[in-house]
């Protein structure tokens, strides 16, 4: 029988977890891979890296020259065979991303109780806390998350974003509104990569598109050889923007059957495709499988950005990727989240159901 965590348990959990990271106590079995899961220590440097696209090469008014047409090449190539790539060249300062890691650092820092001032409700996706428990069997992530809607506007819960840092609202706000520019950017690059009309994936977003701001802080694990950060798993979005932490590895990527550590580039992004942008180009993109693995020595943080399209808004294949050679792949989906959810109850994999 699926469950969520109550005020009580939520409280007790995030304390506990810091009380074992902070006293280096094992964590109990709740937390621990099963015996025939791929352990974290199985994971092995690229042996082609994980490639590196300059986003400010990718803007319609750079694609029309020489490095413009070779960068949309690398991208198509980063997405088709890997699903992510780590972007430079966004615009972004590292001053400002540096303060998005600060804030982020500063409100993780704050004692429980105040943080617990912005729980996720019950049955909730949005607030500060740990996994939702669905199931007896469940094997829990080592981390504490605070998931935050930024778009629509008019759909945010204010009463969930934190005012300690008192900055933290202010730079949210306006972190999102760049990393939107540059996920709209991207997503216009890749329907050209595949020589569609650009708008051919932005359309299917609508113009009510969400995108999700997650907060992850990972605590020093004492068995790293045992717990993961967070369990293997792609995401459901269209598409992710992760800022990793400054320092600290953690994020791994599954391809040819391994898992692949993604470096840390400081002032770089992570970004990688979810299910939604595999349906929509008839899985010419991928989705990766990815994880993140805990350390015993050191704490780490990382922001991810989520843009997914209108839950009412049906997507599907786009006509210009079907043919004899390449027949449709997968059906029309509405609310892909609660589609997601509903398999994750079930114990199948989405883009598996969502096949025709």
């Amino acid at each position: 029988m699926a469950r969520s965590l109550g005020a009580t348990d939520v409280v007790s959990l995030a304390k506990s977890l810091q009380e074992m990271s902070m006293n280096g106590t094992e964590p109990p079995p709740q937390y621990f891979l099963k015996e025939n899961s791929i352990k974290p220590t199985d994971s092995f440097l690229p042996s082609d890296p994980i490639p590196i696209i300059d986003i400010s090469l990718l803007s319609s008014s750079s694609l029309s020259s020489k490095e413009g047409e070779d960068e949309l090449e690398k991208l198509k190539s980063a997405l088709t065979s890997w699903g992510c790539f780590q972007a430079i060249g966004h615009g972004i300062s590292s001053s400002f991303l540096d303060k998005v890691r600060k804030v982020a650092n500063q409100f993780f820092a704050l004692p429980v109780e105040e943080k617990l001032k912005y729980s996720r409700e019950v049955d909730g996706s949005e607030g500060y806390g740990n996994d939702r428990i669905l199931s007896e069997n469940q094997v829990l992530d080592w981390l504490y998350r605070l998931s935050l809607r930024l778009r629509p506007v008019d759909q945010r819960k204010l009463q969930l974003w934190p005012e300690n840092p008192n900055e933290f609202r202010e730079v949210l706000d306006e972190y999102g509104t760049k990393v939107k520019i540059i996920m709209d950017v991207l997503i216009k690059a890749m329907a050209k990569s595949l020589n569609l009309e650009e708008n051919s994936f932005s359309s299917q977003f609508g113009e009510r598109s969400v995108m999700q701001a997650r907060f992850n802080f990972y605590p020093r694990c004492a068995r790293p050889d045992l717990v993961l950060g967070v369990k293997p798993h792609s995401d459901r979005s269209g598409i992710t923007v992760l800022l990793q932490d400054k320092e600290v590895e953690g994020l791994q990527v599954f391809k040819n059957d391994k898992w692949f550590i993604v470096s840390v580039i400081p002032h770089a992004f992570v970004v990688n495709l979810g299910d939604q942008m595999q349906i929509m180009s008839n899985g010419i993109f991928k989705s990766p499988m990815h994880r993140v693995v805990t350390n015993s020595e050191r704490m780490r943080i990382s922001v991810a950005m989520f843009n997914e399209p209108e839950p009412d808004k049906e997507i599907g294949p786009v006509d210009g990727l079907i043919d004899e050679k390449r027949p449709r792949l997968y059906r029309n989906v509405k609310n892909y989240a609660a589609f997601n959810f509903e398999c994750f109850q079930k114990g199948v994999v989405p883009l598996e159901s969502a096949k025709i």
